[in-house]
């Protein structure tokens, strides 16, 4: 079993073992392999077809194991490397060490949102974006949005998710109350488009907006994070359950679109049950 540290908490030397890793799957092609998965999972919920990754109640276990596939291929480089995560109602300053030179660079130049900074800049040679381009080969971020501020979440924010102890209710879409919603982030006040999960993409703002978010290296520390909430939700409500437990009703237009607790999600035939623990894989320091 190892430990996946706050990022905060980090050494440089595991800060460049963890970056020298990631630039090893990029190097390799695995990286972008892992970007076109998450970016064909990304369903919304206006597709009539089977939503699996976001916007439907396999988004805690589907990520789950989306990063124990990419952990397990960055151990594989390096042993002793693991994901960090970053707590984003603490650590919220745009200049704060994670996104320092030696660790995940900052911000993008203002006329073009490129990334000048860091080992995923653009400029150093070792980062270009393939999957899912549009203008440009280079990563893109606009940490904070300061064209049009947008703050990352609040514990406040967090615990309200957290303090709900339903995991998720039908229609089992971005429209619903319930943990899952509220942590992934669709369900927000009228005043608000996004909470938490969601906040944070439109937070760091480039790449991490769309469904090829794993273009940035930042994607696995905020997601594991999210894994950690889960957690955190099991711990406050050890009654409540994930949900729904059985496929939804013949005739229900959501049939067939959402995962049960022991329906398989592709693409790795692994059930939400499954997933609902780690216990001897790995633990939160």
């Amino acid at each position: 079993m190892y430990t996946r540290q706050n990022q905060k908490n980090l050494t440089s030397a595991q800060k460049k073992r963890f970056t020298a890793a990631v630039l090893e799957l990029k190097r390799n092609g695995v990286y972008d392999a892992f970007v076109r998965t998450h970016d064909k999972y990304f369903v919304p919920d206006r597709d009539r077809k089977l939503r699996v990754g976001h916007m439907s109640p396999s988004f805690f276990p589907w990520h789950r194991r989306y990063l124990l596939e990419f952990e397990k291929q960055l151990r594989e480089v390096d042993p002793g490397v693991s994901i960090p995560y970053w707590d984003w109602t603490t650590d919220t300053s745009p200049v704060s060490s994670l996104w320092a030179d030696d660790f995940l660079g900052g911000t993008g130049r203002m006329s073009d949102r490129k990334v000048m900074t860091g080992p995923f800049a653009y400029d150093k040679g070792n980062w270009s974006v393939t999957v899912g381009i549009t203008e440009s080969a280079f990563l893109t971020r606009n940490l904070g949005r300061p064209q049009n501020p947008i703050a990352l979440p609040t514990p406040a924010e967090l615990q309200w998710a957290i303090d709900d102890p339903v995991y998720d209710v039908s229609p089992w879409n971005s429209t619903v109350e319930g943990f899952r919603n509220k942590l992934e982030g669709w369900a927000a006040p009228k005043s608000e488009r996004w909470r938490n999960h969601n906040k944070v993409h439109q937070w760091i703002g480039g790449h991490m907006t769309g469904g090829t978010a794993p273009n940035d290296p930042a994607f696995w520390l905020h997601h594991a994070f999210v894994d950690l909430i889960w957690d955190r939700w099991q711990q406050k409500h050890p009654s409540s359950g994930y949900l729904p437990a059985v496929p939804p009703a013949h005739g229900d237009l959501q049939r067939g679109r959402v995962i049960a607790l022991d329906e398989p999600m592709p693409p790795w035939n692994i059930t939400p049950r499954e997933m609902l623990g780690h216990q001897g894989l790995y633990r939160y320091e």
